[in-house]
C-alpha cells in the first residue's frame, strides 16, 4: 500500500513523518501523473484559498476529482477538510471544494491564529486516553449530512467525520504526537 501526501503547501512533512512512524510507504504529491500510483490520500491543513489555487496552477485539480470520485480514500485535516466539503460557507467566489463529504464547514471558524487551542477528544473506535486535539484557525463544521459518520465533537461540535471512504478533521492529528487516528485510518484501508 501507498499513501499520497498532498503536498503543495501545508503540513505536508509532519503527515509523511507520522506515516513513516507506522511503517507506511509514502510520496509527496506535486503534479497529477503519480497520483494513479497512490491507494490513499492525505489532504493536509494549511491555507485552502492557497492550496485551492495551487490544484489549479499544477493541475492537479481534475485527476485528484476523478480518483475521489472513484471512491479513493482520503484523510483531509484542517484545509484539507474544507477542501473536500459539499459547501464553504465563507470561502472565496472562486473558491472550488470537491464536495466529496456532505458537510458544511466555516474557514477559520474557531477564530484566528492567536484563538488556536488543544483540547482533549473523545474519539469513537480509539481506546485509550482521551486523543490531543490540536485546533490552528481550525474550520467549523455548521452542518452535517445524514449519511456522515461523526466520530469526535469538541464542545458539542463535529471535529471527527468520515462518509465512506472520505475521513476529515477540524485539528491536525499529524501535530498531536499521537498515531492512533492515522493508524485507524490506515487500518481501514486493508479491511
Amino acid at each position: 500500500m501507498k499513501i499520497g501526501v498532498l503536498s503543495l503547501q501545508g503540513a505536508f512533512r509532519e503527515h509523511r513523518e507520522v506515516l513513516d512512524a507506522l511503517g507506511v510507504e509514502s510520496i509527496e504529491l506535486r503534479t497529477a501523473e503519480p497520483l494513479g500510483a497512490v491507494d490513499a490520500l492525505i489532504m493536509p491543513g494549511g491555507e485552502s484559498t492557497t492550496m485551492s489555487q495551487l490544484l489549479d496552477t499544477s493541475g492537479m485539480r481534475g485527476a485528484l476529482r476523478a480518483r475521489l470520485r472513484d471512491g479513493m480514500p482520503v484523510l483531509g485535516t484542517c484545509a484539507g477538510m474544507i477542501l473536500l466539503a459539499r459547501e464553504v460557507l465563507d470561502g472565496r467566489p472562486d473558491q472550488e471544494s470537491f464536495a466529496s463529504i456532505d458537510i458544511a464547514v466555516r474557514r477559520n471558524g474557531y477564530g484566528r491564529q492567536r484563538d488556536s487551542f488543544e483540547a482533549p477528544l473523545e474519539v469513537r473506535g480509539l481506546t485509550g486516553a482521551p486523543f490531543p486535539g490540536v485546533f490552528i484557525r481550525a474550520p467549523r463544521v455548521e452542518r452535517v449530512g445524514d449519511a456522515v459518520e461523526v466520530l469526535a465533537s469538541h464542545d458539542d461540535v463535529p471535529v471527527l467525520l468520515r462518509q465512506g471512504p472520505v475521513w476529515v478533521s477540524s485539528f491536525h492529528p499529524e501535530l498531536s504526537g499521537d498515531l492512533r487516528i492515522h493508524q485507524r485510518f490506515v487500518n481501514e484501508l486493508h479491511e
